[in-house]
């Protein structure tokens, strides 16, 4: 057990036969005890420091091993949102490419309709310009008949005879 200041103030020495010099003894221990106190009020105060320091030292590790759970969860969340964003556009891009695909699509149908309305429509014209050309032709040979003639004259001889 170690020394307290107080033991080492209450010791008392034997006396000899020319013993030491009592007040120079008791300096001496004084100066001792002096020394004594303030050794262990520094022990006493390193001692509370460490504590103190130790105390701290584990908040802080407790700080960082909180700071290193936190980037990790940082790191996972931010790949998370990586994985699902590149989801997100991959879709995106399939719907677009549907949307492209069936808008190409709807094109060419309408397309195709279009060419066979078209077409239908060239028929149509080439049968009424057929037939329009027919009925000119007929009326033409109507014409060129002699049955024209007789209706003509007989009426300008009429309008001879009326106007004389």
């Amino acid at each position: 057990m170690p020394l307290t200041p107080l033991d080492i103030h209450n010791k008392e020495f034997t006396r000899g036969f020319r013993g030491y010099d009592e007040d120079e003894v008791n300096e001496f221990l004084d100066q001792v005890i002096k020394d004594y106190e303030a050794v262990l009020r520094e022990k006493k105060e390193l001692f509370d420091r460490v504590t103190d320091l130790d105390e701290k030292l584990e908040h802080f590790k407790n700080i960082e091993e909180t700071l290193n759970k936190s980037i990790l969860v940082a790191q996972e969340s931010a790949e998370e949102v990586r994985r699902n964003a590149q989801k997100e556009a991959q879709l995106i891009v399939k719907e677009a490419e549907k949307n492209a695909d069936r808008i190409i699509n709807d094109s060419l149908s309408k397309s195709r309709k279009i060419m066979i309305e078209m077409e239908e429509l060239k028929k149509q014209a080439s049968v009424y310009k057929m037939r329009f050309k027919m009925l000119i032709e007929a009326q033409l040979e109507m014409l060129k008949t002699d049955d024209w003639d007789e209706f003509v004259e007989p009426e300008e001889h009429e309008l001879e005879k009326e106007q004389s």
